[in-house]
């Protein structure tokens, strides 16, 4: 386990490395100069050099990337002409646009998007993975056909229909409930979840279609092994086959897909929270990248790929919980 650990904390340091590296890439061959949109309207040749400097991006490519690296390592010194600004390590810079810290920009939204991913994960595995056990055990039956209409017209419609959907009836038309808006959980937890269940609900509806289907085709699949068949010739109840033997097998797939999709919500789920108006890490990073602001977008990136990261490094731990044949070494 130490040994797996220590492989997966190396291989998280050179895929965000290498993530951040492509960002600014990416971000130096596009055509506009974020220093032209901070300047403004009427910017002349004098201002216009005094923000590149402020900014950085007069200097080298490789030069602006290694001041990057160093700030997250040392933290780094802000030069605004008049007065010198350090930034403690891990230090990913202030915003083009706002002038804050990036980290503190990340920082106060990930509450957003931990609080969507939690509530929505509980609710998308139950729907999910009950709907696929039911439809894989009424196989050819009346309800195994619903089932499978139902999962595939929930995976053919997007979030943001079925969240505006759930806005019109239950806070437009019955007036049930009030247009949701973030509350943190440590001001008031009945009213945190009150304002996330049509978000959650908006989330739960389309990942719970996936996750009946590959469910269903996995616990076909493991259902038809040849220790499946073995158990059933020493005369084990169906029961205790399905739950003792086949479902933890078949589990082993939707588990990957889980951390996969954790792992994208946790760094942004943008149409969710466009749609309810939440201002989650999905919201910042669209803005950050239609304003050219590089920190914001390098810092978000980076977030999101951690997380994705880390989600598929406790996927390959729960791979040995769900499945003994599977080994962690």
């Amino acid at each position: 386990m130490i040994r797996f650990l220590l492989r997966r904390t190396v291989s998280t340091v050179l895929v965000l490395l290498a993530m951040s590296a492509v960002i600014y890439v990416v971000f130096f061959a596009a055509p506009h100069d974020p220093a032209v949109l901070v300047c403004g309207k009427g910017c002349d040749g004098a201002r216009l050099a005094v923000v590149r400097h402020k900014l950085g991006t007069d200097l080298p490519v490789w030069e602006q990337y290694w001041q990057f690296l160093h700030g997250l390592v040392a933290g780094r010194s802000f030069d605004s002409g008049t007065d010198l600004t350090r930034c403690a390590a891990p230090c990913l810079g202030y915003s083009f646009q706002t002038d804050q810290p990036v980290l503190q920009m990340v920082t106060q939204r990930i509450p957003v998007d931990l609080s969507l991913t939690v509530g929505a994960m509980v609710i998308w595995l139950v729907l999910g993975v009950g709907t696929g056990l039911l439809s894989a055990l009424r196989r050819g039956r009346l309800a195994e056909r619903a089932l499978t209409a139902l999962t595939l017209a929930g995976m053919s419609t997007p979030v943001f229909l079925i969240g505006l959907m759930l806005v019109m009836l239950f806070c437009a038309y019955l007036q049930w409930m009030p247009f949701p808006s973030f509350v943190p959980f440590t001001d008031d937890p009945g009213q945190w979840a009150a304002n996330l269940v049509l978000p959650w609900l908006s989330l739960a509806l389309i990942m719970s279609a996936a996750y009946a289907r590959m469910t269903r085709s996995s616990l076909l699949e493991t259902l038809a092994e040849d220790h499946i068949r073995t158990n059933r010739a020493y005369g084990l109840s169906e029961r205790r086959i399905v739950f003792g033997h086949a479902l933890r097998g078949a589990l082993v797939p939707v588990v990957t897909m889980l951390a996969i999709d954790v792992g994208q919500i946790l760094g942004g789920a943008m149409l969710t929270e466009s749609v309810f108006g939440f201002d989650g890490l999905g919201r910042l990073l669209v803005n950050s990248v239609n304003q050219i602001d590089l920190p914001v977008v390098v810092g978000v990136t980076l977030f999101a790929g951690f997380f994705i990261v880390i989600a598929n490094a406790v996927a390959d731990v729960l791979y040995a919980l769900a499945d003994p044949r599977v080994s962690v070494a």
